[in-house]
């Protein structure tokens, strides 16, 4: 235990279900996983949250990872909520909650005090009804780490797939779909996929952003202009890597073990298929951090806040995604 991966995991809004699957994922892997978990919260808003999971285990507040004790749930007491709040409603100060818990994590994990950040989810409302005004979990980890080449991958079932681009309009999405930013994300695809696939050389499927991959032009040239180049480029530095693949086939070719990774050109296109193969265990990973990051992929699932009724797998999966990734580093 001494040597094991240090996760720091943040519970999300205090108002949705983070608080609830983080005592409940983190009493389900104790003694069955090789890592020391550590909530970044606060007090009141675990205790508020325990009754409804029947959680009996004693709190142990810590200051540093020398003072986990196993069998405890063990926080960092960080004092954002100073008021009362409700579940299942957007309120701002759990929204500025949510992004203190994850502020204080990737500042301890930048010190080298954790290996790993796992993230309960956060409602993008309330996050910006807060004051902080932020797409979401990647941009904030980005900002607050200054990482300027990232992007967002999800791993669920038999598939793994990472964009281009995520947040932002549909329009801007074909925008951004550039030859430069395209070969990053292969360079990520192909980091990424060596360390969750466990290949030296991963098969990687590049998709392409118009129906038929642009029809040889008739439908779009963003495949003749950006797609191609980008694949011909990440060729000749010898990663392995087919496209455009049509985007309405290229789930199905990876489904069945073709590939070891997609690389998707915009948000719905990599979310919607890896959602439906694995919804609740789907795991959210942002590649090209100076910090390792997982998350659930899901909301805070507002509608079953407080009840007791929320589902941990996604999170169970992201801590499972996080111990890999932080052994495979070490």
């Amino acid at each position: 235990m001494k040597n094991s991966p240090i996760l720091g995991l943040t519970v999300g809004d205090p108002s949705g279900i983070g608080p609830e699957i983080v005592c409940t994922a983190t009493r389900k892997i104790e003694g069955t996983r090789d890592c020391r978990c550590i909530i970044y919260a606060d007090e009141r808003v675990i205790r508020q949250s325990m009754p409804c999971v029947h959680e009996t285990r004693e709190l142990n507040r810590i200051t540093d990872a020398a003072d986990y004790t196993p069998g405890k749930i063990n926080y960092v007491e960080v004092g954002s909520i100073v008021q009362d709040y409700d579940f299942s409603k957007v309120q701002g100060h759990c929204g500025k909650a949510a992004y203190d818990y994850v502020e204080r994590a990737i500042l301890d994990a930048l010190a080298g005090k954790l290996d790993a950040v796992v993230t309960g989810p956060l409602n993008k409302s309330a996050l910006n009804l807060g004051g902080k005004h932020f797409a979401g979990h990647t941009e904030i980890f980005a900002h607050l780490t200054n990482s300027k080449e990232y992007a967002m991958l999800l791993t669920g079932g038999a598939l793994r797939v990472i964009h281009v681009s995520t947040h932002c309009s549909l329009r801007e999405a074909c925008d951004r779909a550039k030859k430069a930013r395209i070969l990053k994300v292969i360079d990520l695809a192909n980091e990424a996929a060596q360390a969750l696939a466990g290949v030296d050389t991963p098969r990687i499927a590049v998709a392409g952003l118009n129906p038929h991959s642009g029809e040889g032009g008739l439908f779009g040239r963003e495949e003749i202009d950006e797609i191609i180049p980008a694949i011909e480029e990440a060729r000749a530095r010898g990663m392995d890597v087919t496209g455009p693949v049509p985007p309405d086939i290229v789930y199905m070719k990876a489904h069945s073990g073709m590939f070891d990774i997609v690389v998707a050109m915009y948000h719905d296109q990599g979310h919607i298929p890896l959602k439906i193969v694995d919804f609740m265990g789907g795991v959210n990973i942002t590649v090209g951090l100076p910090v390792i990051r997982t998350s659930v992929d899901h909301g805070t699932a507002f509608g079953r806040a407080g009840q007791g009724r929320a589902d941990d797998s996604s999170l169970i999966a992201a801590i499972d995604a996080a111990i890999l990734l932080a052994k495979r580093k070490a």
